[in-house]
Formats: C-alpha cells, structure tokens, sequence
C-alpha cells in the first residue's frame, strides 16, 4: 500500500474549501460553484498582487471523472500594484482560469501518481487555496507596466520621463575633468 500523506484537518467553513457530497461520484456529474471569498495574504509577487481580503470571485464547476473530481472555472477580482519602470501605482482587474485535479482518497490514482502531483480530496473536502495561488501568481508579469510604452524614469534625477520638459538633460561632468571646468568658469 503506498504512502499516505498526512495532510491538515481541513475546516469545511473555510472559504477556499469546496465541499463534495452532494456531488454524486458517477462521472460527468456536474455542480456549478459561486462564490466571493477574501483574498489570501501574499497572493502576488514583489510588485503587483491582490490585496489580502480583496473579494475575489469564484465562477467553478466540479466535474466528477473516474478518479477524482476536476475543477474548472475563473477567477476574477482587484490586482494593485506598481510599475516596474516609472514606479506609479497599477490598478486592474484579474481575471483568470483555474483547472485542478483532486483524486480520491484510495484511487488509483494514488499508486500511478507522486503525492505532490494532482490535488487530493480529504475526505468530501477539497482545498482550492493552492490551485488558486498557483493560477494568480502564474499570470502575473514580473515586472508590470503601468502602459505599454512606458518610458520610465529618467536615471540622473528620477522623475518619470513622460513629465519632464523635451530636451531634458543633465550635464555629466568626468570626474577626472573636475579641475578643468573650474579653471574654464573662472577664466569666463
């Protein structure tokens, strides 16, 4: 018999757990899910994310297949961040699919798969909150742009480029020419 991996007692009243037993375990028995559950903390990478307890909705169908259940759908809700260029804040909306196998617990599926491969149901219950984190995180840039041609900052004086006058500039002085330009000013 292979190893069965002690997983935490999860709570049916928790908003990321999707409660099976009224689902029939025939396959092609469908149950349409609809829900507005808060944002998790640390949904999002270093510059953009969702807010945690952000209302994050839920539009899934659990799916019964032969060895498990599928859950499939979207999720939609606010993304924040900053741009990664000229650092001004980013506001969006996320919308994006979420599909997550959950094998039964004593399935096949347990001798043909590794333990962290698909999802497991515990019990009638399934835990969405990894799937979900997975589908956010993945569908975020790395480095977000508030618009796509986003010049940035200027690199001497860090003000965003599309503010300052045209033709800004900035002398740059070799510091190994210092002692020459002080000469140059007093003689003018």
């Amino acid at each position: 018999m292979p190893h069965q991996p002690q997983h935490p007692h999860l709570d049916p009243r928790s908003p990321l757990v999707l409660e099976t037993r009224d689902l029939p375990r025939r396959p092609g028995a469908l149950h349409a899910v609809r829900r507005s559950v808060p944002a998790p903390e640390d949904l999002g990478l270093e510059l953009i994310g969702v807010p945690q307890g952000a209302e994050l909705d839920l539009q899934l169908r659990m799916e019964s297949v032969s060895e498990g259940v599928l859950v499939s759908g979207t999720v939609t809700g606010p993304l924040v961040g900053e741009c990664g260029r000229c650092l001004r804040p980013i506001s969006d909306t996320l919308d994006v699919p979420i599909q997550e196998f959950y094998a039964y617990e004593h399935s096949t599926t347990d001798e043909t798969t590794d333990e962290d491969e698909v999802g497991r149901l515990q019990g009638d219950l399934i835990d969405l909150e990894p799937a979900l984190r997975d589908a956010v995180v993945l569908s975020l840039a790395a480095n977000p742009v508030c618009r796509e041609d986003c010049p940035g900052l200027c690199p001497e004086c860090g003000t965003p480029i599309d503010e300052l006058p045209e033709g800004h500039t900035h002398e740059q002085l070799d510091p190994r020419w210092a002692a020459l330009s002080q000469i140059k000013t007093s003689e003018e």
